[in-house]
């Protein structure tokens, strides 16, 4: 799997340690052997999930359904970047506001 799908939760209140394990169980289920979670880093303001996969955007629908269903529907983005590079290509939201950075 050649890319990184980081999607960053950064709207108060963020999901806490609970509901960020049952989301990481939930897309366990759903992507199965298309995509890879690599963990989450959670810094103050803002928490990172990453996936690994070889079609971010495919991805990202999948996650993006999973998110909706526990009622999460806004305070989230999500980009793309080859594993290991430094440039991140937007994904969500479709007209990006800012630009995608990891601290």
């Amino acid at each position: 799997m050649n890319h990184h799908l980081i999607v960053k939760f950064w709207r108060q209140p963020l999901p806490d340690k609970p509901l960020m394990t049952a989301i990481e169980s939930e897309l366990k289920a759903v992507l199965g052997d298309t995509a890879v979670l690599d963990g989450y880093d959670s810094r103050g303001d803002e928490i990172n999930l990453f996936v690994m996969t070889d079609d971010p955007k495919h991805t990202f629908r999948r996650v993006k359904k999973v998110l909706e269903s526990r009622g999460i529907n806004e305070g989230f983005s999500a980009a793309s970047r080859l594993v290991g590079g430094a440039k991140f290509i937007s994904i969500w939201p479709l007209r990006a506001m800012r630009k995608f950075k990891l601290p």
